[in-house]
């Protein structure tokens, strides 16, 4: 009996050993030439105009962090900005098409939103005052951010008469003039305007022609140009901040011209609905994740043949829409998606990608009520921190669950590789080959003193419960400095010739100071 019982012991060990060993894996990184390029301010993040009263689901979560009921002196908030050094951030949303501005002679009354049922996505027309304006300007002055703002692109047009959701006639652009003449008399700084918010193809809840929409885009084109005559400091124009359709965006990209659209922005919700109960593994599913993909090679694709002076823009995406996932889209594991995101669109030559939302939302990088960062505020600080503009193929020969991108270092030598680990099972240990490296051993038998350790920023959540709401940054827990202050973020340096272990359920960014590639140089 003790017999089979030791050996029932000693295979139950065996069995362990195997489950919970780490798989080896060789990620092979291409350093001579880049395969695309971001912009420098590649990560970027939205702040909307929803008021209290939107709901999805029986549930109400954008609480107090609309554009014009968000606390703006919040030390979190500004905090939480400033740490980029700087911030993009995009102030538009579903409710721009129905804001007026305060200013001029275009609007004498400045109401709130309020519900109505024939209203686009139920709500009222809304007006955004001067003082609000100038409240929303300190706050990008006092942390460096830097603003997209998304104009109403449906001044002066009608609803169409054969069809409930076209909206006909030019884009009346006076209010927009106003606006941009008092910005300019108090010295605002505006990075790029952007025309709409999903009016494009099939709509959301209204729509406009490609034609149509080409012909509004160059207006506001010269609109910029005349207002802002040093093309050094002229904001960009950006359009159509929608959902992609090759055709619509063939067409208007073709139709609106040479040197007229900057960004060509579209939008991405890939996971489905918030209220999805599949959306926990939808997030962990790697071939789920690639359906995607196709997207974003046609939009670059489209950016090739008809718009070459323009770049592909993620304007928004939240994961999950209808304001994310109760449950997940604040949690660690929204990580899996946000960051593998930013790795693949950045492959696809996408120059900026911005993530619904700032605050508000179950969705947000900011808690709503307590404005605590959630932990893909963490991932994607630690992204525009380590990850430059320049991006490396790269490949892997093990799993589809272990997701791998690199970059150029930002600022200093080397090149800095991202290892996402979907499995809740496996780990991998990851050596990284430079592909012009034709005799690895030889590389070892440099003077050590010349030897710059590997720099590892490992995140995984708190108690192993990818649902957690806290980070832990190299196995300590990311949390504000009793000043409110963002903690700093050290890596753990490691010996650049031992494998990287990427843990089940763990997010990594490794950078790699010696490793020569031709194009960080």
């Amino acid at each position: 009996m003790i017999a089979k019982v030791t050996v029932l012991s000693i295979l139950l060990l065996l069995l362990s050993a195997v489950s919970s060993s780490a798989e080896d894996v060789k990620v092979t990184v291409q350093g001579a030439t880049s395969i695309a390029n971001t912009d420098d301010n590649f990560v970027c993040a939205t702040i909307d105009w929803w008021p209290i009263n939107k709901c999805d689901y029986n549930q109400c979560p954008w609480g107090k962090s609309g554009v014009l009921n968000l606390d703006l002196k919040n030390k979190i908030l500004s905090n939480a900005i400033k740490a980029f050094q700087p911030l993009r951030i995009r102030v538009g949303g579903s409710l721009q098409d129905q804001v007026f501005y305060k200013v001029g002679n275009s609007a004498k009354k400045c109401p709130h939103f309020k519900l109505r049922k024939d209203g686009l996505f139920g709500f009222s027309k809304g007006c955004l005052s001067m003082n609000r304006w100038d409240e929303i300007n300190d706050l990008f002055n006092q942390t460096g951010a830097m603003m997209t703002f998304g104009l109403n692109a449906l001044i002066g047009r009608k609803k169409s008469k054969t069809d409930d959701t076209l909206w006909e006639g030019d884009w009346n652009a006076q209010n927009a003039r106003d606006l941009m003449k008092y910005t300019i008399s108090k010295g605002y700084k505006i990075e790029s305007y952007e025309l709409g918010n999903e009016l494009c193809a099939s709509g959301v809840s209204a729509k406009v022609s490609a034609e149509q929409y080409a012909k509004d885009i160059v207006a506001l084109k010269n609109l910029v140009r005349e207002m802002y005559p040093d093309a050094t400091t002229q904001p960009k124009v950006l359009g159509p901040a929608g959902f992609f359709d090759k055709q619509w965006f063939n067409t208007f990209l073709e139709k609106s011209g040479q040197d007229v659209v900057d960004g060509l922005t579209h939008h991405i919700y890939n996971l489905g609905p918030g209220n999805d109960p599949e959306l926990i593994n939808r997030i962990q599913d790697p071939y789920y994740l690639d359906q995607i993909a196709q997207t974003y090679k046609d939009i670059s694709e489209t950016v090739k043949e008809f718009g070459p002076w323009s770049g592909a823009w993620v304007g928004e995406a939240g994961g999950a829409f209808n304001s994310g996932g109760k449950y997940v889209s604040h949690t660690f594991a929204d990580g899996f998606w946000f960051l593998d995101q930013l790795g693949m669109t950045s492959t696809f030559n996408h120059k900026v990608f911005c993530r619904q939302a700032l605050i508000g939302g179950n969705y947000a990088l900011l808690n709503t009520t307590t404005f605590i960062p959630n932990p893909d505020y963490y991932g994607s600080l630690l992204w525009h921190r380590l990850m430059g503009k320049n991006v490396l193929a790269t490949t892997q020969n093990a799993s589809p669950y272990l997701r791998v991108y690199s970059h150029c270092s930002k600022e200093k030598p080397g090149i800095t590789v991202l290892l996402i680990n979907l499995s809740n099972s496996t780990s991998f240990d990851v050596s990284v080959i430079n592909d012009m490296n034709l005799y690895p051993s030889q590389e070892q038998t440099q003077d050590s003193q010349d030897e710059k350790p590997r720099e590892e920023y490992h995140l995984t959540p708190e108690g192993g419960n990818i649902q957690s709401d806290v980070v832990l940054l190299n196995g300590t827990p990311l949390k504000l400095t009793n000043s409110l202050d963002i903690p700093s973020m050290e890596p753990k340096l490691a010996d650049r010739y031992s494998p990287i272990t990427v843990a089940p359920h763990s997010i990594v960014f490794a950078t790699l100071r010696d490793f020569k590639a031709p194009a960080c140089a």
